[in-house]
């Protein structure tokens, strides 16, 4: 089961937008990346509804959903990246996350997710200084996540719910440097041979001395407003890297073996929701990570850095959202969600950050709450210092989310 999971992961995350931090970890992804979430700045995960669900830093709200939901989630981007005078546009289709959850009566709810946390791609050919150049960077670092949430047996409004994040996926990245023959005449060109030197690295992922992190989470719902507190324990990572340097893609001059490891620190978070006339979400979100140790590169080559500095990794995000009218026989316009949010990003990576904006929609499909979910977002990743990448983006997100009441008496 675990290498068909791996399978999936290596294919759902094949392709992806951000040239930075590729020898590290690579992007990124906010915690979940669901389409609607998306099209509220990635805020609301302390609002609840049975068209919510799962909420990868909040695993106590959906002890609050009644039915069972149902969500598979698409993202496209395109990226404009520019550093020293190089200039790269990037197409990415990837499938950031799947989620399940459904409802038990008072024995609460369990769930299960598989997200994409970390993502690297990258393919390029150049020449330079005479010699042809061949870039190929894949990754991905993908979790499963069972969870369960109960709400507390007298204080309905309130729940408790915890999480196990299991680590799986794998990273690769192939140079190739083709023969110098900048400095022989055209006419002796001929004896500079057309050989090649290629560095190939391959490793899988996992958590070191355990078989997964944990999530734990307090969510309290109140008629006006609801809020969240979420400890997320830190844990090390293990990258177990085969490294083999190839002379004209014939002969392996070295092949070693070697396990680097990542601490990836403790993650607090918090989010409210205030509701306004009863369709009116304003939404605030918040997650804190504080970095303590570089992140070891993949190195091992071609005079490549040996680690990525780190920094405070924040994240804030703000959003409102209109939700539609529950009646089927409404006007369709009025049971559309309307959404719109914003976010700032303090990277893993020192003096790297994002900004960026969204609009979305929640467009029901049926009498059932099947909805399509729109959000379309665009900003910009930008560095304090020189050496980064700045870039700009833009993207879709398409979520399916589908809600059904198995295993539940018909009224």
């Amino acid at each position: 089961m675990k290498k068909f999971l791996v399978a999936l992961c290596a294919l759902a995350g094949f392709s992806f937008g951000s040239m930075i931090g590729m020898e590290a970890l690579g992007e990124e992804q906010v915690q979940g990346g669901t389409a609607s979430a998306a099209g509220r700045g990635f805020s609301g995960n302390a609002k609840t509804g049975d068209a919510e669900g799962l909420s990868l830093v909040n695993p106590a709200r959906f002890a609050f959903d009644t039915k069972v939901v149902f969500n598979l989630n698409f993202a496209m981007e395109m990226t404009e990246a520019r550093k020293d005078g190089s200039h790269y546009t990037l197409n990415s289709l990837s499938l950031p996350s799947f989620n399940l959850s459904f409802p038990m009566s008072d024995w609460g709810t369990m769930g299960v997710s598989l997200w994409q946390h970390y993502a690297s791609s990258l393919k390029e050919d150049y020449t330079a200084n005479g010699s042809k150049v061949e870039i190929e960077y894949k990754g991905s670092v993908y979790e499963l996540v069972p969870t369960y949430a109960v709400r507390l047996p007298i204080l309905r409004s309130f729940s408790l719910g915890a999480s196990a994040h299991v680590v799986m996926g794998n990273t690769s990245r192939s140079m190739t440097l083709g023969a110098d023959k900048s400095g022989l005449d055209e006419d002796d060109a001929w004896a500079g041979g057309n050989y090649r030197i290629s560095d190939y690295v391959d490793g899988t992922w996992e958590i070191k001395d355990h078989p997964a992190y944990y999530t734990g989470a307090l969510q309290y719902r109140g008629k006006l407003a609801s809020f969240f507190f979420s400890y997320t324990t830190g844990y090390t990572l293990e990258n177990t890297l085969d490294y083999n340097l190839r002379f004209s893609e014939l002969d392996t001059l070295t092949s070693t073996r070697y396990t680097r490891e990542i601490d990836v620190p403790a993650l607090l978070a918090t989010g409210i929701n205030y509701r306004l006339a009863k369709r009116h979400n304003i939404m605030l979100d918040l997650t804190w990570r504080v970095w303590d140790d570089d992140v070891k590169n993949i190195a091992g080559g071609w005079n490549i850095p040996e680690a990525t500095e780190t920094q405070k990794d924040v994240m804030v995000s703000v959003g409102y959202q209109c939700d539609g009218s529950p009646l089927f026989y409404d006007s369709y316009l009025t049971r559309i969600n309307y959404r719109v949010g914003a976010w700032f990003h303090s990277w893993y990576i020192k003096d790297v950050y994002e900004v960026g904006g969204s609009l979305g929609g929640g467009f029901p499909l049926g009498r059932k709450g099947t909805s399509l979910d729109v959000a379309i977002q665009g900003g910009k990743r930008f560095a304090d210092t020189d050496h980064q990448w700045e870039e700009m983006f833009i993207g879709l997100r398409i979520g399916l989310t589908g809600i059904a009441t198995w295993g539940m008496e018909r009224r």
